[in-house]
């Protein structure tokens, strides 16, 4: 056994792994489809459609009676947490002192936690957008209410979650569509600070406190996650993921596998970011790899609303 499989099969560095994996989880991937930690790779959700329903049963009980069975009327569908990895060549191994090879194979974690936050940022973007269909075009300009117009989507959501007030709401903003948005002036208008004379004492409102506009005062969020759209090759053409695009979605920070939730993440309990080592087929180099398995689900289609914004 080398010494970077000594050092990669440590407790601290394991810990220390799946810290800087929790760490660089991207805000907008947890805030979508939050984590469900679940025992075996594979194992059944339910999965909500328009066509589901959820009747709040009677919990009365006579004396001698049967308990009302508390009943899901959906169909149960199979999660798979897929493996998922990346590897961290390690240079020059043998000049490295002990303490030397175990802030590389850190920096390597790091390195890695990061790189896969982006790309699960994105595929559950990808998943989401998806999901959501094309959506319902919305003109922003001077004269419209932007307000009103995500007030009446979280309240679609709302009734088709079918879950009242144990279901939390988010509303996603895309780049562009966050800035029409905290410019429009309906919007701006409703921010006012000081005791200067009206119309002289408006505030941008920030996302930490957008929500308060909003029925239900619903989590806020703004992706600014990117993407190449050129081909290999070619001058790059950098655009946002989400850009234009309001998502209005229900969901739960801790959900479980029957909630109605729009997106989960499934992930093995405490297979999250495990390091360990190999060498490569040229045995040349010593290569650190980073494991995990996780499945993106969308597990309520009905829950969300999309609306692609324009100033005109």
């Amino acid at each position: 056994m080398s010494r970077l499989s000594d050092i990669s099969a440590s407790p601290v560095l394991r810990e220390f792994a799946q810290g800087a994996a929790q760490s660089a989880i991207m805000p907008v991937a947890d805030f979508l489809a939050p984590t469900i930690e679940v025992a075996t790779s594979v194992g059944r959700y339910k999965k909500y459609t328009e066509k589901d329903r959820f009747r709040i049963p009677n919990t009365l009980r006579s004396i001698g009676g049967r308990a009302t069975e508390l009943r899901f009327e959906v169909s149960d569908e199979t999660y798979n947490c897929e493996p998922h990895a990346l590897d961290y060549p390690v240079d020059n191994l043998e000049k490295l002192e002990s303490a030397d090879l175990e802030n590389a194979l850190r920096e390597g974690a790091v390195a890695v936690a990061e790189v896969a936050a982006l790309a699960h940022e994105k595929s559950v973007i990808d998943a989401a957008m998806t999901a959501a269909g094309g959506g319902t075009a919305k003109v922003w300009g001077s004269s419209a209410d932007p307000v009103a117009d995500i007030d009446g989507a979280i309240l679609d959501v709302i009734k088709a979650a079918k879950y009242g007030s144990l279901m939390g709401v988010g509303v996603l903003f895309g780049a562009s569509a966050w800035c029409l948005f905290k410019n429009q002036e309906k919007v701006r208008g409703r921010f006012v600070v000081g005791n200067g004379p009206k119309g002289k004492n408006l505030a941008v409102p920030t996302e930490s406190t957008a929500g308060s506009l909003f029925v239900g005062s619903p989590d806020v969020r703004t992706s600014y996650m990117v993407y190449d759209d050129s081909a290999p090759g070619v001058a790059e053409d950098i655009k946002f993921l989400l850009d234009s695009t309001v998502l209005i979605f229900a969901r739960r920070p801790n959900p479980t596998r029957r909630d109605p939730s729009f997106m989960k993440t499934f992930r093995l309990m405490g297979k999250y970011m495990v390091p360990s080592s190999y060498m490569r087929d040229d045995g040349r180099v010593e290569v650190a790899k980073f494991d995990w398995s996780e499945d993106v689900r969308v597990t309520n289609s009905a829950a969300v609303k999309r609306l692609n914004v324009s100033a005109t």
